[in-house]
């Protein structure tokens, strides 16, 4: 009978000890590094821009309010007549404001010339799908010119802003790209390691960023027909030996 017990107390103390290695080599191999790899991969494509803005800031000015709103509404006209000459309909061309100044009422306002007393600012805004013909538009600005139409000098008068809103018909497409060249660069990775690209650790998609096709420096954005959309992709893939 002793020895039974003996047996049985030998066998519970071999599996206790076996039950602590495993445990033991468990924890080891938890606390060993893991060995992954960040890469990043770009997708990029030249659109061309689905619809255009231009802004169109004009001024008039008059000794009474009559006068400038008169001359006002004259450029306004001229402003549609060259809208419509270049094949735009009248649903296309908006009043965005209309600003009245009265310099007599400024400061130094008793050195303003009585001819120029009230100033009237108008912004029309023509928007259209067809952008190569709204570049062409502004292009021919000069027959604005010679029409008698008077611009503010600021940046709203700085020509066309074109904008390309199909980006959702891309986002899959490009996605997919990015992330099979992160893991090409991956696996160049793992061969020159003598490893082996394992499962994805965690990843970023990234952001979409739409610019001018041109890099200009200094230049205004959105000025270009031709867009390039580019997302960049972050993926940490494990590494096996």
């Amino acid at each position: 009978m002793r020895i039974v017990y003996l047996i049985s107390a030998l066998v519970i103390a071999v599996g206790l000890a076996l039950s602590g290695w495993f445990v033991a080599e468990g924890f080891v191999k938890s606390r060993e590094p893991q060995r992954a790899v960040t890469v990043k991969g770009l997708s990029e494509r030249i659109v061309t821009a689905d619809i255009g803005f231009w802004p169109i800031r004009f001024v008039a000015s008059g000794p009474t309010l009559a006068d400038a709103r008169a001359t006002l509404e004259t450029a306004e006209s001229a402003v549609r007549q060259f809208a419509g000459d270049q094949g735009f309909a009248e649903g296309d061309i908006s009043v965005q404001n209309i600003a009245v100044e009265d310099r007599f009422a400024g400061y130094n306002g008793g050195n303003t010339p009585d001819a120029v007393r009230f100033v009237l600012t108008e912004d029309l805004l023509i928007t259209s799908e067809e952008v190569e013909k709204l570049a062409d538009a502004a292009r021919a600005v000069g027959d604005l010119i010679r029409a008698g139409v008077v611009f503010s000098s600021d940046s709203y008068n700085a020509g066309p802003s074109f904008v390309f809103t199909g980006i959702n018909d891309l986002k899959g497409e490009m996605l997919t790209e990015a992330t099979q060249r992160a893991r090409e660069a991956a696996q160049q990775f793992a061969t020159e390691s003598e490893a082996e690209v394992g499962g994805i650790l965690d990843a970023n998609q990234g952001v979409f960023q739409i610019s001018d096709a041109v890099e200009i420096p200094n230049a205004r954005s959105n000025t270009q027909i031709e867009k390039n959309v580019r997302v960049v992709t972050t993926i940490r893939y494990e590494l096996i030996d």
